[in-house]
């Protein structure tokens, strides 16, 4: 496994600027490179694109679609008795009350669960991956190197710096995974007030 650290741009120029940094600094061209991090969900890990086979806001609704199913069959199926008692109704339509009822709670119920990814409105904390889109630059270091890297990306402009290790082969990062949240170069993490 090699060491890599890698800071994030908004745009290529400023990517480009800092990798001609590097270079001044004595790093070479094979052990840089410069890629695009799309933004979350689009990284097509899927054959029909996105990245997770369930959204995150949607995984409640099978729940909240089978109390739906309950409570609403039972409702329908209470108000088709009465329609049947106080009418002389057949008991289709009791029937036919109770199945109407089943599908819209089933509806109410799914859809109740996937506002603002939980239960009506409280938000759980998402489990997608937390990396920013951007232009990210990285840079094949050893542990020598590694914190002159980091301060010429910081010094340049470059956010989010991190340190990884992945393969780097044929002046790549070949593992790389965007989906993984950085590990932050603590050394390089800037301070907040």
């Amino acid at each position: 496994m090699s060491l890599i650290v890698a800071a994030r741009f908004t745009t290529f120029p400023a990517a480009e600027d800092a990798a001609q940094r590097l270079f001044n600094s004595g790093f070479v061209e094979e052990d840089v490179t410069l890629f695009f991090v799309n933004p979350r969900g689009q990284h097509a890990r899927h054959p029909l694109g996105g990245d997770t086979g369930t959204d995150a806001n949607a995984r409640e609704a099978p729940k909240g679609a089978g109390k739906g199913v309950t409570i609403g069959a039972a409702v329908g199926a209470v108000v088709g008795v009465g329609i049947f008692a106080f009418f002389s109704a057949p008991m289709l339509v009791s029937l036919i009350a109770a199945g109407v009822g089943a599908y819209v709670g089933s509806l109410v119920g799914a859809m109740s669960h996937t506002r603002s990814g939980g239960v009506l409105g409280r938000r759980d904390p998402p489990d997608q991956e937390i990396r920013e889109s951007g232009v990210l630059i990285a840079v094949h270091v050893t542990p020598d190197s590694q914190y002159d890297a980091a301060r010429i990306l910081r010094d340049a402009g470059g956010a989010a710096v991190e340190r990884a290790t992945g393969r780097w082969q044929q002046g790549r990062w070949a593992d790389f995974d965007p989906t993984q949240p950085p590990k932050p170069l603590n050394e390089f993490v800037e301070r907040r007030a």
